[in-house]
C-alpha cells in the first residue's frame, strides 16, 4: 500500500469513527446537521472538489460529479448518516479498485523487468558502471555472472550460458560464446563475456519490447471504444433521467394527485445517480487489455495494441509460409538410399567431396559427417557448375552431384522417388548411393497445427515459393486444409487477398511469417504474427504481434491469451451493465435504497477489477 492509499484509509477509520459516534449523540437541528458534516468532509472532500473541478473544466458527467449530488442531496433530506455512509463506502471501494490496479500493474512491471540499469565499461583497467543510454556502438562492454545484458551485440570473448525467458518466455539456457550474437535483456547465468555494442541503448532488443508494451494501450479495441463512447452518452441520459425523477415525475403527481410526494422522488433520483456511474466499466475494461497484453508479454508474445488482441481472438483462418515457419529453414540430411556400402562410408565420401564447398547443402552433408576431414588426401578439386564435385580421394576419382554429373560420367545411378535434393555419390565408376536432403520441419509444427485446430481456427493455409510437390508433402504430414505453392512475394500477397475476400465479415485472418521477407504479408493480413523475432528490427516493425523465438506453439498460446481476455471483457460488461439496468428499474419503481446503490457502484466495480486482473495470468494456457 503506497502513502496516497494508507492516507485514504486513515480518512476511512476516522470517518467511519466519528461516524459510530455521531450516531450516539442526542441533538438535532443545525447541530447535527453540523456534527455530520465533520465526517462527511473528512471523507468526501477530495470527491467534491474534483467535481467542482469537472464542472469548471465543463467535463461534468462523471462519478465524482454523481457521488456529490447524491450524498448533497441526501443531506438536504437529512439523510445525514446516509450522505455520509454513501460517501464513506464510495472511498472504500475506490480504495480497494486503487489496491487491485496498482497490484496488477506492479505484476506486469515485475514481468516486464528487464530494462538494464547499468553497463560495465573498462576504464584504466579497472570496470566502470555506467548508464546504458551512454554506450556507443562499437563500445566493449563487460557481463559478470547474475548481471543482465544492457546493450544487443556480439561475443568478443568468453563463454556463458544465457536465461532469455523475459524475452522469449522460454525457460531454456541458451549457451553463447565468442562471435555468437546476444540480446539485451539476457541474464548471464554463468561465466564472464566481453561484448561488442552493435547498437545503441534506445535501439536495442530490450527497449523495443518495453516501448511496445507501454504503448500498446494506446491502439485502443473495438470494446474500448464502445465503453468510451457509452459512458459519453450514459452518464448524461442517466442525469436526465434522475431530473425527471426528482422533479418531473413530482410535477406530474402534483397535477394529479394534488400531493407531489417530492422528497420520496429526490430520494430515489439521487439513488438513481449513485447506481448510474459506469466507473466499473471504463475502469475494468482497458485494465483487462492491460493486464492480457502483459500476461502475454511474459510470455516472450509481444502484441502491439488492445485491438491486435482483440482481433486475435477473431481469427479462424491462419495463413503460414512454409520455410523458417513450419519448417527450420535448414537443409539437413534425411536419408540414404540405394547403398551397396554402410551409410557412413556414403556420407564420408560426399563430406569429402564437398569440403571445399559453402553450398549449404554441402554444409549439411558435412555436419551431418561429422568428423574432421584430411584435406591432404583430396586432390584435382572441380565443382562443376550445376552438376556438382569431381575431385580424388585417396587417389581415387570421386563423383558427388545430381543426375546431371552421373550422365555426364556415364554412371549408372537410381534415379529418387523421393521429394527433397538428391546428391549421388560414385568412386571409381561404382555407384555407392545417394543422400536426400530436405528442409526438415519442426518438431512442434505437427502439434500445433493440430491445436490450432481444437481451439477454433477452423482454415489453415500454406502459402510458400516451392515446388508443388514439397510443398504438399509437408502439408499432408502436418494437417494444413490448403496450399498455394511456388509463389514469389508478390504473389503471396495476391494469394492472402483472394481469401480474406472469401472470408466471413465477422471473422479474422492472421499470417504468420519470420517477418521479414514476408513484411508485405505480414501488413496486409488483418494480424500479422511474426515468428523468432529476438533482435530481428524488421520483424518487429513489421508485424502486429511478435513471437520472441520459433516455438510454433506460441501461436495457439497467444489466441487463447486473446480468447481468454476478450472472455473477461464481455464478462466484465454483461455483468456490470445487466446488474446497474437491474438496480436502475428497482430504484426508479421504489424498490432500492441508496444501500443498493453503493453496492451497485462499488461493489461492482471492485468485482470487475478483481476478474479483470485474470487477464495477467497465462502461464497455463
Amino acid at each position: 500500500m503506497n502513502k496516497k492509499q494508507k492516507r485514504v484509509l486513515y480518512r476511512i477509520i476516522a470517518s467511519l469513527l466519528l461516524l459510530i459516534g455521531c450516531s450516539f449523540l442526542e441533538v438535532d437541528g443545525i447541530l447535527q446537521f453540523c456534527i455530520y458534516l465533520v465526517p462527511y468532509f473528512i471523507i468526501g472532500y477530495d470527491v467534491l472538489q474534483k467535481a467542482v473541478y469537472g464542472i469548471k473544466n465543463k467535463q461534468v458527467f462523471d462519478e465524482n460529479f454523481l457521488m456529490a449530488i447524491a450524498t448533497v442531496g441526501a443531506l438536504a433530506l437529512k439523510d445525514y448518516r446516509e450522505a455520509v455512509a454513501v460517501m464513506l463506502f464510495y472511498q472504500i471501494g475506490e480504495l480497494f479498485q486503487s489496491i487491485a490496479i496498482g497490484k496488477s500493474r506492479q505484476n506486469i512491471s515485475a514481468l516486464m523487468d528487464i530494462r538494464p540499469d547499468y553497463a560495465n565499461i573498462e576504464i584504466d583497467g579497472k570496470l566502470v558502471k555506467v548508464d546504458p543510454s551512454e554506450v556507443e556502438t562499437g563500445s566493449i562492454i563487460t557481463v559478470t555472472s547474475g548481471e543482465k545484458i544492457p546493450i544487443d551485440g556480439v561475443v568478443v570473448s568468453g563463454m556463458a550460458s544465457l536465461n532469455n525467458s523475459s524475452l522469449t518466455g522460454e525457460s531454456i539456457l541458451v549457451e553463447v560464446k565468442e562471435n555468437d550474437e546476444v540480446f539485451s535483456g539476457g541474464i548471464n547465468v554463468d561465466g564472464l563475456l566481453r561484448i561488442r555494442t552493435t547498437k545503441l541503448f534506445e535501439d536495442s532488443t530490450v527497449n523495443k519490447i518495453l516501448d511496445m508494451v507501454e504503448n500498446a494501450s494506446s491502439l485502443k479495441s473495438k470494446s474500448e471504444d464502445f465503453i468510451s463512447k457509452f459512458a459519453r452518452y450514459y452518464t448524461p441520459i442517466v442525469c436526465y433521467c434522475a431530473l425527471f425523477l426528482a422533479f418531473g415525475i413530482p410535477l406530474i403527481n402534483l397535477i394529479v394527485t394534488k400531493d407531489s410526494q417530492f422528497s420520496s422522488w429526490l430520494y430515489r433520483a439521487l439513488t438513481f445517480l449513485v447506481i448510474s456511474c459506469p466507473c466499473a466499466l471504463v475502469i475494468s475494461i482497458p485494465l483487462s487489455f492491460f493486464a492480457g497484453i502483459g500476461g502475454a508479454s511474459s510470455q516472450g508474445i509481444l502484441i502491439k495494441g488492445s485491438n491486435y488482441l482483440e482481433t486475435l481472438s477473431k481469427v479462424n483462418c491462419l495463413v503460414l509460409d512454409k520455410t523458417g515457419t513450419l519448417t527450420k529453414g535448414v537443409f539437413e540430411v534425411d536419408s540414404i538410399h540405394h547403398n551397396p556400402v554402410e551409410q557412413q562410408q556414403v556420407l564420408m565420401y560426399a563430406a569429402y567431396g564437398e569440403h571445399f564447398s559453402n553450398h549449404p547443402i554441402a554444409a549439411s552433408i558435412k555436419k551431418a559427417y561429422g568428423k574432421e576431414i584430411d584435406d591432404k588426401l583430396i586432390s584435382d578439386y572441380k565443382e562443376i557448375a550445376g552438376k556438382g564435385v569431381s575431385c580424388q580421394v585417396d587417389k581415387k576419382k570421386l563423383l558427388v552431384g545430381n543426375d546431371k554429373l552421373m550422365e555426364l560420367n556415364d554412371i549408372e545411378y537410381v534415379p529418387c522417388h523421393h521429394i527433397g535434393t538428391v546428391v549421388h555419390v560414385a568412386l571409381d565408376g561404382e555407384y555407392l548411393g545417394h543422400i536426400l536432403i530436405k528442409d526438415q520441419i519442426k518438431e512442434d509444427s505437427k502439434k500445433a497445427i493440430d491445436q490450432l485446430h481444437k481451439i477454433g481456427v477452423n482454415k489453415i493455409v500454406m502459402l510458400t515459393g516451392d515446388r508443388d510437390n514439397a510443398a504438399k508433402e509437408v502439408a499432408q504430414k502436418l494437417g494444413i486444409d490448403e496450399v498455394h505453392s511456388q509463389l514469389l512475394p508478390n504473389e503471396k500477397v495476391k494469394a492472402l487477398e483472394k481469401i480474406l475476400l472469401q472470408k466471413d465479415p465477422n471473422k479474422m485472418v492472421g499470417f504468420v511469417g519470420d517477418g521479414i521477407n514476408d513484411a508485405p504479408v505480414l501488413t496486409r493480413a488483418d494480424v500479422g504474427i511474426s515468428m523468432g523475432a529476438l533482435g530481428a528490427d524488421a520483424a518487429i516493425e513489421a508485424s502486429d504481434v511478435v513471437l520472441m523465438d520459433d516455438n510454433l506453439l506460441k501461436i495457439v498460446k497467444a489466441i487463447k491469451i486473446s480468447k481468454k481476455c476478450l472472455g473477461i471483457v464481455k464478462q466484465n460488461i454483461a455483468f456490470a451493465i445487466g446488474v446497474k439496468v437491474l438496480c436502475l428499474i428497482l430504484t426508479a419503481i421504489g424498490l432500492a435504497s441508496m444501500w443498493l446503490g453503493i453496492f451497485a457502484d462499488v461493489g461492482v466495480m471492485i468485482i470487475a477489477v478483481i476478474n479483470a486482473i485474470r487477464a495477467l495470468y497465462v502461464k497455463n494456457l
